[in-house]
């Protein structure tokens, strides 16, 4: 049915108030506009609405059934609006946050700290996400910002930004059997029992090339899931790992592994949809974000 939207706007006051005369104020317009507006919406739904009487007006069985249907359409965009003003002024709302499990520990939770002190009626939903999911829920939407670790995947739809770098210790537990005075070569290394996240992963694909351009073979023996399950592989024995060094904290029985080279450089990028404007909650952490950046 062809009808103009408006007329439901007009329809809407006149049948809250029981008024065309108060209904007119309000929508800044005339009696004789507003009675007008509702005979045009009479004739195209083919009944009446309103029943006319001395102190105003009376919904019909059909006008309570519309404005049934009508109020629940305006206090819903009513509410909307309302929701918008409180994101804008900060006071309400809510960011979807995919990170890594690397990016949150070495850089984002502190960040986020800050963010919720100065903010703390605004919502963080945070999922851990590798590289590769985190990508993917920015494109599809289902996450505003996105921190994660190199390497990561192109793609023209998202804006990139370097915030952080580091290069990932060797650790072993103090029980392996090993020479710990000197400093290890790669080759060396490689002959040990390692544990690393899967071969499905940007992490294991950064290390097998790296090693695979020195002509070394990358051949872990554990693997797992989440970058935080190699730890404990390691302190239980099951090989040598590859961790951040803030993954170390309140582990004082660890053993770092002197190298003779340094493991390959990584760095934790911001990532965010490039055609689509951020809301200000999202906005004001993207900020936070590049103002406690080392890199920016």
């Amino acid at each position: 049915m062809d009808i103009n939207y408006d007329y439901y706007k007009v329809f809407y006051y006149v049948a809250k108030y029981q008024s065309i005369t108060r209904a007119s104020k309000v929508l800044l317009s005339n009696q004789p506009n507003v009675t007008r507006t509702i005979k045009n919406l009479e004739n195209g739904l083919g009944c009446p609405l309103f029943i006319r009487n001395k102190h105003g007006v009376n919904l019909t069985p059909e006008g309570k059934k519309l404005f049934s249907h009508i109020q629940i359409a305006f206090e819903s965009i009513k509410k909307g609006e309302e929701e918008i003003k409180e994101s804008r002024n900060l006071e309400n709302g809510s960011i979807y946050i995919a990170s890594s499990e690397v990016a949150l520990r070495c850089f984002l939770l502190p960040i986020l700290k800050k963010y919720h002190n100065l903010y703390p009626n605004i919502h963080l939903k945070i999922s851990n996400h590798s590289t590769p999911q985190a990508i993917e829920a920015i494109k599809n939407g289902t996450a505003d910002i996105a921190l994660v670790t190199t390497p990561t995947v192109k793609t023209n739809s998202i804006i990139e930004k370097t915030i952080y770098s580091f290069n990932e210790i060797t650790v072993c537990s103090p029980s392996f059997l090993l020479d710990k005075k000197r400093k290890m070569s790669f080759e060396k290394l490689l002959k040990y029992p390692l544990v690393s996240l899967g071969t499905n992963t940007k992490t294991y694909e950064l290390y097998s090339s790296f090693f695979l351009n020195l002509g070394l073979k990358y051949e872990p023996s554990t693997f797992v899931s989440t970058a935080d399950q190699i730890l404990p592989m390691v302190m239980a024995n099951l090989g040598i790992g590859f961790v951040p060094k803030q993954f170390l904290e309140n582990h004082f029985d660890v053993f770092l592994i002197p190298l003779e080279k340094e493991l390959p450089r990584r760095e934790i990028k911001l990532i965010k949809r490039k055609e689509q404007p951020l809301s200000v909650a999202s906005a004001k952490l993207e900020q936070l974000i590049l103002e406690n950046a080392p890199l920016m």
